[in-house]
């Protein structure tokens, strides 16, 4: 083979290549679903609570960006797993631009999973809106996740069955008040924070809290080169892309790799939804 036609060859091997890519990540990961399964050790953890699961379904975005069926489709296989409880760590829109969103986000919202003990949420920062400063979309979004039978914690706290659930508000949002919040967190109780921007994990708010937190927020970067760091994530501490991570005073971090996508685009970052399986850790 002389040197023009191997310079030929090889542009067209590499075009193929970068164009069966760019359509697998376009069309095929952002749809690819995975349900990922995880061992959930909380302290105090009744022992009626043991085997039970909890389900975390994070950044759904309902938008303009991609087809929001997605999503509906995807809960109705979420349900198939009857799970115990089930939360939701924010961002259930993009950012606003229309009164089409909200339809959207409604007839998505009548189909979503169910926890046969309970069902909570928080918000994430898409969810007040442009610049992450409008209350009145906040307001909105509350007000259509809680008739949809979603107990919705704005720097509250909630128990269920015996677990206790603290919800905070949106580390960029309006309502910040992580203090407030962790004023119920009593250490003798089996406990769960919901926070949707992991960066908060870093802040000094923590006193002596010791048990799981569940966030949501990075999407994992959503493109992720194999053996290299996701180059896009949007937290100041960059080891917060996705899965469990150990932190100080004996914290654990889940950080979720979202359901929907900012953009349609998904590259070794899979749309995920996560069961935890609970256990005592003693």
């Amino acid at each position: 083979m002389n040197r023009q036609k191997f310079i030929k060859r090889t542009f067209w091997g590499l075009s193929g290549i970068g164009f069966f890519s760019g359509l697998y990540s376009w069309q095929i990961e952002p749809f690819w679903l995975e349900f990922v399964k995880v061992k959930m050790p909380i302290k105090n953890l009744s022992r009626d609570l043991v085997g039970k699961t909890l389900m975390q379904i994070s950044d759904i975005h309902i938008g303009n960006r991609f087809d929001y069926h997605f999503i509906i489709n995807s809960f109705k296989k979420a349900r198939e797993f009857n799970p115990d409880f089930v939360v939701y760590t924010g961002d259930y829109v993009s950012t606003y631009k229309d009164e089409v969103q909200y339809n959207k986000l409604e007839e998505t919202l009548k189909n979503a999973v169910k926890g046969k003990a309970g069902t909570i949420g928080i918000l994430g920062n898409h969810d007040y809106g442009r610049n992450w400063s409008q209350s009145a979309v906040a307001d909105k979004v509350s007000e259509m996740l809680k008739s949809n039978g979603i107990n919705l914690l704005r720097n509250e706290s909630t128990e269920v069955n015996g677990l206790n659930f603290i919800g905070f508000d949106d580390f960029w949002g309006l309502n910040f008040n992580p203090e407030k919040a962790m004023n119920s967190f009593d250490k003798s109780k089996a406990n769960i924070v919901l926070c949707h921007n992991p960066d908060v994990c870093d802040l000094n708010i923590w006193g002596n809290y010791n048990s799981w937190i569940l966030s949501g927020h990075t999407h994992g970067g959503q493109v992720k080169p194999p053996f290299l760091p996701a180059p896009m994530l949007p937290v100041k501490n960059k080891k917060y892309s996705a899965g469990q991570i150990e932190l100080s005073n004996d914290r654990t971090l889940y950080i979720n790799r979202a359901l929907g996508h900012l953009w349609q685009v998904r590259f070794n970052v899979r749309p995920e939804i996560t069961i935890f399986e609970l256990t005592n850790s003693g």
